[in-house]
């Protein structure tokens, strides 16, 4: 539960730092984070998802 809620005021940081720079974190940015700080995913996997997603 804990690692939830500090997760969940991670992503709130995030989200307001992003939006002074006209940034916008859509569900599925957070998702990706959320797999990440799980563990259930890596970052060269989450860097592979994006390269693959762009083409």
């Amino acid at each position: 539960m804990l690692n939830e809620e500090k997760f969940a005021f991670d992503i709130a940081n995030i989200q307001k730092d992003l939006e002074m720079e006209d940034m916008t974190v859509k569900p599925e940015d957070v998702e990706l984070l959320r797999r990440y700080s799980n563990e259930e995913i890596t970052m060269p996997e989450i860097i592979h998802m994006i390269k693959t997603s762009i083409n």
